[in-house]
């Protein structure tokens, strides 16, 4: 154990698939755990066939498994099921992300575990919650932002309400559960008996958006908000602007529009003014910075010291010189992809190197043999267990 594997030493059974669960289990290993994941032979994990497929992997499968090692079980056969026991021995944390009720028809419920291991901490991850009316249903990222109001909150400027490209909330829901199981871990040091944690997407979804939804309950769908602000379309692209305070708006139109007889005008001589006359405002300031490109308005904006961005790309992100100089992205090779991909690393770890064991997403079942000897099934155990179809090796 040390500040770059503080959970060197854990061992994690990762039973989870899609996102949240297996995120959570991503972090768990980056941060120096042993991280088995469990998935079915045959496709295994239903992420790696989400998208186009680069060998064993995808886009989501990729970045949620870095430093795990895989192990193909039948877990619906006796034998599969006992393959599960031998492999949770000695395990400190389990992961599940089967709908409310599946693992416990399968034998692996929390008592049943916990009989076993009794120090062992049961994470399990949900869409909707263990219980109520909803909890049996399918759910995935869309399915929650719909659910919760983000797509409803996020209309555009012709109406529309938008879901979030970005896995926001499976995302979000790994890292609620990791934080959970990080206290768990350092609250377990003193007691002699594990504990179940539940983690949802619901959850995730709501903890995410709780100013949001405080602000709209409060004061209507019509928010206070800065005014001008928003996304500007200029001579050759686009422009995001924020004038916060009275002062920024003074210098906005002397130093930013040159038009300091705007900053005098009674329709916008305040925050509550600038509300009130919201279109006239933005039909001035919306054709004032159509006329000219992006730089020029960003130099301007700068001078005026007002928080602005222009709209970049993911390429023209990944190429920023501010990407490079705080070392934000590694680089690294996946078996299948065309060309390496961009890795975000992660506040508080070592980057990840390429080849090294936590700059690796197995393949579906390339650690099985070598799970399965470490808990002691011997060659022929092993040869048997393939020859049945219990187990699959990449």
């Amino acid at each position: 154990m040390s500040y770059e594997a503080p959970f060197a030493g854990l061992k994690v059974i990762d039973l989870t698939q899609g996102v949240a669960g297996p995120y959570c289990g991503m972090l768990l290993a980056q941060h120096g755990a042993n991280v088995i994941k469990i998935e079915p032979t045959g496709e295994g994990d239903w992420a790696r066939t989400l998208g186009r497929r680069y060998g064993a992997h995808t886009a989501y499968s990729i970045p949620t498994n870095l430093g795990k090692r895989s192990i193909a079980v039948d877990l619906k056969s006796d034998a599969g099921k006992e393959v599960l026991w031998r492999l949770i021995g000695g395990a400190d944390v389990l992961l599940e992300g089967f709908r409310p009720g599946v693992l416990d028809r399968l034998g692996f419920d929390y008592d049943r575990v916990s009989q076993r291991e009794p120090r062992i901490l049961y994470l399990s991850v949900s869409g909707f919650g263990q219980n109520g009316p909803l909890a049996g249903r399918p759910a995935m990222d869309p399915v929650l932002q719909a659910f919760t109001g983000l797509m409803i909150d996020n209309k555009g400027e012709d109406g529309i309400p938008h879901r979030v490209p970005f896995v926001v909330i499976d995302m979000s829901t790994g890292l609620y559960a990791f934080q959970a199981l990080s206290a768990a871990l350092y609250a377990r040091r003193d007691a002699n008996h594990g504990r179940r944690i539940e983690v949802s997407l619901l959850q995730a979804a709501s903890a995410m958006q709780v100013i949001r939804m405080i602000m709209v309950l409060s004061e209507g769908e019509q928010i206070r908000r800065a005014m001008p602000s928003g996304v500007f379309e200029t001579a050759d692209g686009w422009l995001q602007f924020l004038v916060i305070r009275n002062d920024s708006w003074v210098r906005f139109c002397r130093i930013v529009l040159d038009m300091p007889e705007l900053a005098a005008d009674p329709r916008f001589a305040d925050a509550d003014a600038r509300m009130s006359h919201e279109a006239a405002l933005m039909g001035i300031v919306r054709s004032a910075i159509a006329e000219k490109p992006t730089a020029y308005w960003a130099q301007r904006l700068h001078e005026a010291d007002i928080m602005h961005e222009r709209l970049n790309t993911f390429a023209e992100f990944l190429r920023s010189p501010q990407v490079d100089a705080t070392g934000l992205i590694s680089w690294l090779s996946v078996d299948g992809a065309p060309k390496p991909v961009p890795i975000p690393n992660l506040a508080g770890v070592v980057p990840s190197a390429e080849g090294a064991p936590r700059g690796v997403t197995p393949r579906l079942g390339q650690h099985t043999r070598e799970v399965l000897c470490e808990h002691d099934f011997t060659a022929s155990d092993i040869a048997a267990l393939i020859e049945q179809r219990i187990v699959e090796q990449a």
